[in-house]
């Protein structure tokens, strides 16, 4: 199975919560024109954390420090099999740079009310408020044609 990243830029309120989420809208490949957080496939001998830094580097100029993996979901396209990924998903609140657009992505700051779930993955509205709330994250999404999700089982692990 294709192993493969997300990760999410984060700030916190003066209690500690999630205030606010960097995501991107994707300019081209698997995902174009989609708002999500920063990742891709894991290459060859590459640690999993690795590719998380590595490809939020090549897509928005920033170097995770630190990042912290919340949860791991199993993503299986009934309608094409090569789409199917196990994604490991980081959060990350330090970091080196500015995000800066590139090929690839156009990043942009959200706070929590505000995240334009209409723009991104239909499975994100399921998962996401989970890990807004610092929870960590397991589960499974089973897509259909024209991105239908026929099967969710995302749960809250803590």
């Amino acid at each position: 199975m294709k192993q493969a990243t997300l990760g999410f830029l984060i700030k916190r309120d003066e209690n500690g919560k999630i205030s606010e989420i960097l995501l991107a809208m994707k300019k081209r490949g698997f995902g174009k024109g989609r708002i999500n957080g920063t990742g891709g496939k894991v290459v060859s001998g590459e640690k999993i954390k690795d590719c998380v830094i590595r490809e939020t580097q090549e897509e928005i100029a920033v170097t995770m420090i630190q990042p912290k993996k919340f949860g791991l979901i199993k993503f299986r396209f009934k309608y094409n099999e090569n789409f199917n990924q196990d994604v490991h998903f980081y959060m990350c609140e330090r970091w080196e740079g500015e995000p800066a657009e590139s090929e690839e992505m156009k990043p942009r700051w959200y706070k929590i009310e505000n995240i334009p779930y209409q723009k991104m993955w239909p499975d994100d509205k399921f998962w996401m408020p989970l890990f807004l709330r610092d929870k960590k994250i397991t589960g499974k999404i089973l897509f259909g044609e024209n991105d239908l999700i026929l099967e969710n089982s995302i749960k809250s692990t803590d």
